[in-house]
């Protein structure tokens, strides 16, 4: 018996090596010659880096960039064994998390830092990038991160601008005469899980920059400084990005990155499937577990779950879920054979979040799932 794990972490409460080594235990007590296959999983935003680099084989590189506050910081990123693909996770230097909550600022708040880990690996000999866009804590369509790469934005007076999402309505003039040569020969995939565009109702600044601390004064001002950005981005380059498909995520992240960069974007999932050759580990399988911690309809929608599912059924590989909770509404399987939730008994969600008790939850779950299993394979035999 060969079983895949691919569960996505319980976000708050435990990652996908913590999950993965808990449901192996379960297994092994049922099933102690069963083969474990864990793969370790993450949708693109904080995690992908650890999600990719241990499963695949590569380098943790460890570099002087700047948070989304123009404070010093030490971030990482990983260069595979090929030398020459580097994955960047976006949240190591421009991650909410890195700005106190009473110092969150869109306005303010830039990707400078990720531009400096690009052009690390670039130094280092790097030319395929592998970006992941999710957790940001800007608003400023990457100009910061351009920044970093040698582009100059000028206002209508010829000077010079400085940082964050308050610069896009007072660009006129883009300067590429100090952009890194080296760009011109790299290629850029953007792990990128939603679809809003740049700006507007379904844009950047309206859809998220409240969760990075604006108000709705600020996110007026956002929203109408993008939409100046994106006119100038048509006149002074040709480039048209504004209202593709994901041009708004991470604050117009998206949309820089292909205007600049001629980026592609990609679900995040269905990168570190390819990235970490998911598909090889299914040859053989006999089942994969996936999950997270709350499954719902949004979980067949392009995330870890829905990802997965699609891989397995190709494959011809039944699959089961398991999370910490499983929605009402959710009556469809949509590519799932079954959905388990680890829950016994009712208990607060900080106390299903415990560490320790989630643990035991998931352990208990996963050995009565095999316990079935061996009763039906027995039954059968």
């Amino acid at each position: 018996m060969k079983i895949v794990l691919a569960i996505d972490s319980f976000k708050g409460c435990a990652s996908s090596q913590e999950l993965s080594s808990w449901i192996g235990g379960a297994i092994g007590d049922v099933y102690p010659t069963a083969e474990i296959v864990a793969c370790y999983i993450a949708d693109g935003g904080e995690g992908m880096l650890d999600a990719i680099m241990q499963n695949v084989k590569g380098n943790i590189v460890t570099c002087n960039v700047h948070d989304p506050l123009m404070n010093p910081l030490s971030a990482q990123y990983g260069i595979l064994e090929d030398g020459t693909t580097a994955v960047i996770e976006m949240a190591q230097a421009s991650g909410l998390p890195l700005v106190p909550k009473e110092k969150r600022n869109p306005l303010l708040t830039t990707t400078f830092g990720v531009g400096e880990m690009v052009k690390d690996a670039i130094l280092k000999g790097c030319r395929k990038f592998v970006v992941g866009i999710g957790g940001s804590a800007t608003n400023d369509a990457g100009l910061g991160m351009m920044q970093a790469l040698g582009y100059r934005f000028l206002d209508s007076n010829g000077e010079v601008l400085g940082h964050g999402g308050e610069i896009l309505e007072k660009i006129h003039t883009i300067d590429e005469s100090r952009v890194l040569p080296e760009l011109k020969a790299c290629e850029f995939v953007v792990a990128c899980d939603v679809d809003n565009v740049m700006f507007g109702a379904h844009g950047s600044a309206q859809i998220y920059a409240g969760q990075k601390g604006a108000d709705e004064v600020m996110i007026k001002r956002l929203d109408a400084g993008m939409e100046h950005f994106t006119k100038v981005l048509k006149n002074r380059l040709g480039k048209d990005v504004a209202m593709n498909a994901g041009s708004g995520a991470a604050g117009g992240m998206g949309g820089g990155m292909q205007a600049f960069l001629d980026a592609k974007l990609r679900s995040g999932i269905e990168i570190i499937l390819d990235q970490i050759g998911f598909d090889t580990h299914l040859k053989d399988a006999t089942l994969v577990i996936t999950g997270e911690g709350r499954i719902d309809k949004q979980s067949l929608m392009g995330k870890v779950l829905s990802g997965v599912s699609k891989r397995a059924q190709n494959a011809g590989v039944p699959l089961i879920a398991l999370g910490g909770g499983i929605a009402d509404e959710l009556e469809e399987h949509e590519g799932v054979d079954a959905l388990f939730s680890i829950m016994r008994y009712p208990m607060s969600l900080e106390e299903a979040m415990e560490k320790n008790r989630a643990e035991k939850l998931v352990r208990q779950s996963t050995k009565e799932i095999f316990r079935l299993i061996k009763l039906i394979k027995n039954s059968a035999s």
